[in-house]
Order: structure tokens, then C-alpha cells, then sequence
């Protein structure tokens, strides 16, 4: 069913459009809906809870999983885990601002956090940018973190307890830049890291 949502939550949201690189601009002005099978709103704790079959969509925005947990703390800062159903992954997508690409992403769990304006894609982490509908590059590893201050993407192939499948490695496929640019569109891609010292683990 559809559930409403505070002027808080829509901020929140709206901060997730920053995610993919040079999102689909007019996205921010459009409508927010949210569909789930249960709502649990703690004011008092500032804490709502969406849970069974989650989608969230605004413009080009496209979010989908088994439970959206929102969190504000005193200060403010807010905060989104989106978990995905036992055997699924939570689901992200979005369009490229000015060019025909879309930014799609899986993991078991994708969080966002407000106050350090960062996502991240944990466990069984899959990105991958698509020029309409060709997959160009393609970034998998146990952890995929993206800095929306700075641009830039940060991956992590190290194992931990409840990813043991991740093999230790991080795997980058990466098309040529020009070989399947869009026709008026810019060849500009975020830049990539590899690191091992990330943990898939919550701070």
C-alpha cells in the first residue's frame, strides 16, 4: 500500500538523488511515492520503519528491498538503511543528468549517511553504468562506498563473516571512454578506487 510520508523523510530522499554522478537533475522536483505493506513511525525517537516489499520512487529514482529504516538524530542528521529479502539484493537506479546513462546498483544492504553524505553498498555489492541499454562498466566487490562530497567511488573486496563469497578481491570491467558515449553526451565517469582496508561492517 502507499504510505505517507513527513516533510523530514522527503528531505532525507531527497539527498539520495545526489548518489548516482551528475543525477538526472530534475528528479528533486519531482513527486516522492512510497509503497510498502507496513509503516511504524516513532516520533519521539525520530525513527520510521517502511517493511514489506519497499519501493521508493521520485523522477528517474528507483529504490527497492524488504525494509527502509530512517533515523534523525539530535542534530539533525539523517540517516537510510535499506535492506533487501532473504536471497535478494536492495535495488538502486537512476539517470545521468544530460546524457542517456543510467546508474544501476545491488546489495544486500545499501545505506546513506546524511551527515557524512556518503552510500553504501555492503555485501554482494554490484555497480554498473548503462549507456541506454548497454551495460558499460561494471564494479563488484564486498563493499562499495560513494562519497558524494568528493565524486568519487571506494571499493573493498575484503571477506568478512556474513560475506564469505566475496573471494577477497574487488573486479572492475571498464568500457573505453568514446566506444559507447551517448551522441551529445559527455564521456565523464566517476573515479574509481580500490582499497582493501574498507570493512563491509558498520562503524
Amino acid at each position: 500500500m502507499k504510505i505517507p510520508f513527513t516533510p523530514s523523510l522527503l528531505w532525507l530522499l531527497c539527498g539520495l538523488i545526489g548518489v548516482a554522478a551528475h543525477a538526472e537533475k530534475a528528479d528533486r522536483y519531482q513527486k516522492m511515492i512510497i509503497e510498502a505493506d507496513e509503516l511504524r513511525s516513532d516520533d519521539l525517537n525520530q525513527v520510521s520503519v517502511y517493511s514489506g516489499r519497499v519501493v521508493v520512487s521520485k523522477g528517474t529514482l528507483l529504490m527497492r528491498g524488504a525494509k527502509l529504516e530512517i533515523r534523525q538524530d539530535p542534530q539533525g542528521n539523517q540517516s537510510v538503511t535499506l535492506t533487501a529479502e532473504v536471497g535478494k539484493k536492495a535495488f538502486f537506479r537512476q539517470k545521468r543528468e544530460a546524457v542517456d546513462e543510467f546508474l544501476e546498483a545491488e546489495a544486500q544492504t545499501i545505506e546513506y549517511d546524511g551527515k557524512a553524505d556518503t552510500v553504501r553498498f555492503i555485501q554482494d555489492a554490484e555497480l554498473r553504468r548503462l549507456a541506454g541499454t548497454t551495460l558499460n562498466d561494471q564494479l563488484t566487490g564486498a563493499l562499495i562506498v560513494y562519497d558524494n562530497k568528493t565524486d568519487v567511488f571506494t571499493m573493498s573486496g575484503k571477506k568478512t563473516p556474513t560475506d564469505p563469497a566475496s573471494g577477497g578481491r574487488v573486479r572492475v570491467i571498464l568500457t573505453p571512454k568514446g566506444a559507447a558515449s551517448a551522441p551529445g553526451g559527455t564521456d565523464a565517469a566517476p573515479v574509481l578506487r580500490s582499497s582493501p582496508s574498507l570493512s563491509g561492517d558498520k562503524k
